[in-house]
């Protein structure tokens, strides 16, 4: 009886012992937390008919035909900025600039327009934002309607994962739209 009571009271302990242990449960997975500082703009101008502000920490770098590369290197992204006159071919100008845009429709889940006019400057556009996985973030186009138009997107040299590039796509975002606001013609 006793050696019945003890292998009992050995089974006991031991479940005891063992049922206390907390419960191993995997960790989350976790993001790198990107902070960039705050943004500062000057002013830029060269021989093209027109100028903007960008921002500061971005390497500018002219093409041909005022087409220029806004590189940022710490975030691994590019603005590319296309520069056509206007000669009576608007119509083809603004096709063509919405048919790049909604090219991304397959891996977007949605494309926000945002339009834009400054009568005082003669500045008018639409500003887009796509979200999703698509291979640019963010583009847009502005123009006088008569003489000048631009078109702008954002590229990351990185697999298209919005999570991972939305902090420096936002970041980048407000840099496109600042440039949209203070653009000029000469």
């Amino acid at each position: 009886m006793f050696k019945k009571t003890i292998s009992i009271a050995s089974v006991l302990l031991a479940l005891t012992v063992l049922s206390c242990k907390n419960d191993v449960l995997p960790k989350p997975g976790s993001f790198l937390r990107l902070d960039y500082p705050e943004a500062e703009y000057v002013h830029f101008e060269n021989s093209c008919p027109f100028e903007f502000e960008m921002n500061e920490s971005a390497i500018i770098k002219g093409e041909k035909e005022c087409g220029f590369t806004i590189t940022y290197p710490k975030m691994k992204a590019t603005i590319y900025l296309t520069y056509k006159p206007v000669n009576n071919n608007i119509d083809k100008l603004l096709k063509d600039a919405q048919k790049l845009t909604y090219e991304h429709v397959i891996k977007a889940d949605d494309i926000l327009e945002q339009p834009y006019l400054n009568p005082e400057k003669k500045v008018y556009g639409m500003f887009y934002q796509v979200d999703g996985n698509a291979a640019t973030n963010s583009q847009f186009y502005v123009t006088d309607s008569t003489k000048h138009f631009i078109t702008g997107s954002v590229y990351f040299y990185a697999k298209p994962n919005f999570d991972s590039v939305m902090p420096a796509a936002s970041y980048i975002k407000n840099d496109m739209q600042r440039l949209m606001e203070t653009l000029k013609w000469k």
